[in-house]
């Protein structure tokens, strides 16, 4: 019972560990238009393009504003991706820099992040985020914008980040 008690405590401290949020103080913004949020390319596989209409829906049901996508917050994302698949870890590590990177690049002044990995669809993705509160919390958080990226690694096991940002 001692067994299962402590896995069970390690999943929910592991699940309340895996989302993160930034946020600045009120300041003057820089303006920043759907235009502007695009500027850098980001070529968007079906796996994103689907989890981003998932989210999308999910907040719209519950009576939020649907979040606009932005490829330079995406960019960020990929390259999180990159660094897990490289180190074969799921975690946070650099999201102030990437915070800071989309503060400073955007002029955004709330950031949050969702991380998993080997979930075979975005729909598996979304309830197990939808399923953790930390998650669910940066899910239905008051943003504006946001940022997929699905990348597998070469055995195929796929990493999610999901940034999101008020604008």
């Amino acid at each position: 019972m001692k067994k299962i008690m402590r896995t069970m405590m390690f999943v929910v401290m592991l699940i309340t560990m895996n989302s993160c949020s930034a946020e600045t103080p009120d300041r003057t913004k820089k303006p920043v238009t759907k235009e502007n949020s695009n500027t850098t390319n980001y070529t968007y596989n079906n796996a994103e393009l689907e989890l981003m209409q998932l989210i999308n829906k999910y907040r719209v049901s519950i009576g939020l504003n649907a979040l606009e996508k932005a490829n330079f917050i995406s960019n960020q994302c990929e390259d999180h991706n990159q660094y897990m698949i490289a180190n074969n870890v799921m975690n946070h590590n650099g999201f102030d820099s990437r915070s800071q990177n989309i503060m400073k690049g955007l002029g955004a002044k709330k950031i949050a992040e969702n991380v998993a990995h080997n979930y075979k669809t975005p729909q598996a993705a979304l309830k197990a985020w939808l399923e953790s509160p930390g998650h669910k919390k940066n899910i239905e958080g008051s943003f504006t914008h946001f940022g997929i990226a699905v990348s597998s690694d070469a055995s195929g096991k796929k990493y999610y980040t999901n940034i999101f940002a008020k604008i």
